[in-house]
């Protein structure tokens, strides 16, 4: 889409961050407005809001980024279009490496440390000619859906800076949900794409499981970077830049499930049939209004033609939840040295030691089990997929809390025995690797945002993202924009 020039040069230099992504990626491109403009638009609500969010962190300074913005108007008056982030502003999330920039991960431990290179995805991002920012705040090490650590402290949603924001891509869902980044960039295990998007009202979509570059591709893991936009169509061309090129580094990259992304219009909602899982019938403690929020907008898409059906897997929840616990302490034999080490043990936080302590205990019985019962999933949420073209349920169990709570200990009167339970809603898309994206649900009474998870068969991310679009369409959910708190 091309934005006329009379337009633009009417929204400078602060409601230019209103344009979505794939808008302002076009008027830079033709030269509508210049990066430098774009640069200290973003700048200006950032040094705005970013202190009562707190979304980024780590921000360069302006005089530095000014300069790379004008060096990027420069490319292009000779000639040099690097793709379509040309002279964006970006920040990546802070467990991911950005050359030049503070590499924390959250973690007291790594406070002091400064990236050398950057990760695989950033430098596709840089590639496309992004200019980094800063980064995006996170939980230490990434563990738990709330958006907290002890070096730059909580992220706050964009809907209420006083509840969390989500995790723990918080400072990404944030940053977006604020307008004072274009896109973002995120990772997810246990939610961590989906839940912060839930709590902002934005995009979230967590590819199948070796579509986006990996650090170690030959291993299947539980996590994967992703995609958050403003909308669909933004997430859809972000994703594009960090899906993994075939070669030596990534064997087992699923380039080919994805086509251009001008070929991801929203498909027909007629006759395309859903499977409502809920709270897999009770399994799942949930707040009030969570389902009745996700029902009214499974309605909406009821009425545009498609068939919804609540259905449940034939599947022992109890022992997934089970198989989950064990990978993802598994999952934490890698730091077993920062437990070991005195000096800093002390500086993890008590959940992170729980977790090591507990890959510590775990057998080869255990993981061989646990991988047992994750291919037995797999078979039955496949098995769902012969019926369904979607599979859907609530992206969260309850929604925003306050961001002084480190994790609610209970949900509508159930105890949650571990600081994740909380977030048990999100576990099958993750074990079974499954393409799953987070689409706006709607808002309680007191303004809350709650979202939806949209699950497909594993490799087919297209269908998703077009259920995605047209669900965008016919829902407007997004179009409910956040009254902002300025620090000023």
């Amino acid at each position: 889409m091309t934005w006329p020039a009379s337009l633009v040069a009417r929204q400078l230099p602060t409601e230019i961050t209103e344009l979505s992504a794939s808008a302002l990626s076009a008027t830079i491109r033709d030269r509508q407005v210049s990066c430098v403009e774009v640069m200290q638009a973003y700048l200006d609500r950032i040094h705005r809001y970013n202190p009562t969010y707190n979304a980024i962190v780590s921000l360069v300074d302006d005089d530095a980024l000014l300069s790379q913005a004008q060096s990027a108007d420069q490319a292009l008056a000779r000639g040099e279009y690097r793709g379509w982030m040309h002279g964006m502003p970006h920040a990546a999330k802070d467990l991911t490496a950005v050359a030049g920039l503070p590499f924390t991960s959250g973690s007291p431990i790594y406070a002091d440390r400064v990236a050398t290179r950057d990760s695989g995805i950033v430098a596709r991002m840089r590639a496309q000619g992004a200019i980094f920012i800063g980064k995006t705040n996170s939980p230490e090490f990434g563990l738990g859906s709330q958006s907290y650590n002890p070096v730059f402290g909580a992220t706050g949603s964009a809907y209420n800076p006083a509840l969390t924001a989500g995790g723990s891509s918080g400072g990404a869902a944030s940053g977006l949900g604020t307008h004072m980044l274009p896109v973002a960039d995120g990772s997810d295990a246990m939610g961590s794409l989906r839940n912060p998007g839930a709590f902002n009202n934005v995009i979230g979509f967590r590819p199948s499981i070796g579509l986006v570059a990996a650090g170690d591709p030959l291993s299947k893991g539980l996590s994967t970077s992703g995609p958050m936009g403003r909308n669909t169509e933004d997430a859809i061309r972000l994703l594009h830049t960090l899906v993994a090129e075939p070669g030596p580094d990534q064997p087992m990259a699923l380039h080919h499930v994805l086509s251009d992304t001008e070929q991801f219009d929203g498909v027909s909602l007629q006759d395309v049939k859903v499977g409502w899982l809920g709270n897999y019938e009770g399994y799942l403690a949930m707040e009030p209004d969570v389902l009745d929020l996700c029902a009214s907008s499974l309605a909406s898409v009821a009425s545009a033609g498609a068939v919804v059906e609540p259905t449940t897997p034939d599947f022992d929840m109890s022992a997934l939840w089970q198989c989950w616990l064990d990978l993802r302490h598994w999952s934490r034999v890698g730091m077993q040295e920062l437990y070991e080490r005195s000096e800093t043990r002390v500086l993890l936080k008590p959940e992170l030691v729980w977790e090591i302590e507990n890959s510590l205990a775990l057998t080869v019985k255990d993981i061989r089990g646990a991988n047992a019962v994750r291919s037995r999933w797999y078979r039955e949420i496949h098995r769902l997929f012969d019926r369904y073209d979607v599979l859907a349920l609530p992206t969260a169990q309850l929604f925003p809390f306050s961001k002084e709570v480190h994790w609610p200990s209970e949900i509508d009167g159930r105890t949650m025995d571990t600081y994740h339970r909380w977030m048990e809603v999100v576990i099958g898309g993750s074990l079974a690797g499954l393409p799953v994206v987070n689409v706006p649900a709607g808002f309680d009474t007191q303004g809350r945002p709650m979202g939806m998870q949209i699950m497909g068969r594993f490799g087919d991310d297209r269908r998703v993202l077009q259920f995605a679009r047209a669900y965008e369409v016919v829902t407007g959910h997004l179009e409910r924009r956040p009254r902002l708190t300025s620090a000023v």
